[in-house]
């Protein structure tokens, strides 16, 4: 097979994935429709280094990760999470729940490491499944190798449909204190946001803007991204750190000292290749799945996926009464662990506008509902699911 061909047949896959998300409003997932067809096609004509032979070689793939999770680190403002801090803390009492039922109870039933790697995939998204089905393959567990992946390709189908459900609920909850007169909508500080802005770059203040191209961004994200591989290997003798968990930790420290802006992957129009490029390489760990395979995954699958969502749920209540916000809202907050952005926002901008056509209490729905649901995401999918794949991935 040519290299083109091979580019056209697995970025094909890729879009067809978005085109079934798109036309059913994200209650199918895109990558479920990828990995449905990436299966189909190794198990058919596809030879098994496709990914490789288009273009995305795992060096290249390793690469695109620590500048896609160093860009992550640019986007954590203190200053606005701390508005949201009781979401910080549903959505982590979500991720405590996760892990306490399944090391309480899926150990019972699985061994240790199947419970080690679902726990960061069932949090987060396409980095942390990658960061386990890399480690459970270098430790020879094949079969774990491809559980992380399909965890993270099958979680949206339990996350969606009960977080629209909850969504609802309290819309309707909101929506009725708002028409008695007892909710009124939130209101933004613009100025404390155009502040932060111009706080960008500070090292780089006195440097005309016209030297600050997309190759002065990307060397910047490698130069951070080198940083934390070098304080990783500089530990090593005395601490297992993932240079991943540090490539965040080191993007926002650099982005607060003013050395990264925010969305500097983005700015430096590298963001959808890069994206483009590890969804491709996540795929690429579907090539070694057999059909005898997929049904052994089956029954750990189902069972960490329904384990974890008890976790969140018992867990983010406790939390919701403590903080005195509703269950449906802290249910909702903790679910974003399950799919993360985008699908955060689309799921409740269309419950928003399913319940109302007034433009003025969709405003206030808005307002009380998608930040908790945004910050919930990044947390749990941004921030903590690398940590705790950067953590578990030592002890496979």
């Amino acid at each position: 097979m040519s290299q083109m061909l091979a580019l056209v047949l697995v970025v094909a896959i890729l879009f067809i994935g978005d085109l079934v998300a798109v036309r059913t409003k994200a209650w199918i997932p895109s990558v479920f429709v990828s990995a449905v067809l990436f299966l189909l096609g190794y198990w058919t004509f596809f030879p098994q280094d496709i990914v490789a032979l288009a273009g995305v070689p795992p060096t290249v793939a390793v690469m695109l990760i620590y500048l896609l999770i160093t860009n992550m680190g640019t986007l954590l403002s203190v200053q606005e999470l701390a508005k949201q801090w009781k979401t910080i803390l549903i959505s982590l009492a979500g991720i405590l729940g996760i892990i306490v039922i399944l090391f309480g109870f899926g150990t019972i039933l699985f061994d240790v490491q199947t419970v080690l790697v679902a726990i960061p995939p069932l949090v987060g998204g396409i980095v942390s499944a990658l960061i386990m089905s890399e480690g459970a393959a270098e430790a020879g567990l094949t079969m774990l190798s491809v559980f992380a992946i399909v965890i993270y390709v099958m979680q949206g189908f339990a996350g969606y449909p009960m977080t629209s459900f909850v969504l609802k609920k309290e819309g309707k909850t909101l929506l009725s204190k708002y028409r008695n007169g007892e909710l009124e909508k939130k209101t933004e500080d613009i100025e404390k946001e155009e502040a932060s802005k111009e706080q960008e770059l500070k090292l780089f203040s006195k440097m005309p803007k016209k030297y600050n191209t997309d190759y002065f961004k990307y060397l910047r994200l490698a130069i951070v991204g080198y940083l934390a591989y070098l304080t990783s290997e500089l530990l090593a003798p005395f601490v297992a750190v993932s240079p991943f968990v540090l490539c965040l930790v080191f993007g926002v420290i650099a982005t607060s000292v003013g050395f990264l802006e925010r969305n500097s992957l983005q700015r430096a129009n590298g963001f959808g290749f890069a994206i483009l490029g590890l969804m491709l390489f996540v795929f690429d760990g579907l090539k070694v799945a057999t059909p005898d395979m997929m049904l052994g995954i089956l029954y750990p699958l189902v069972v960490c996926i329904g384990f974890g969502v008890i976790g969140m749920y018992i867990f983010s209540f406790i939390m919701g009464k403590v903080l005195k916000v509703s269950k449906e809202m802290a249910f909702a907050v903790s679910l974003t662990a399950l799919y993360g952005f985008p699908a955060d926002y689309i799921i409740t901008v269309e419950v928003i506008n399913a319940l109302t056509e007034d433009e003025e209490e969709r405003e206030v729905l808005t307002s009380h509902m998608l930040p908790p649901m945004l910050v919930g995401g990044f947390i749990s999918v941004t921030i903590v699911s690398v940590i705790l794949a950067g953590t578990f991935v030592a002890f496979l």
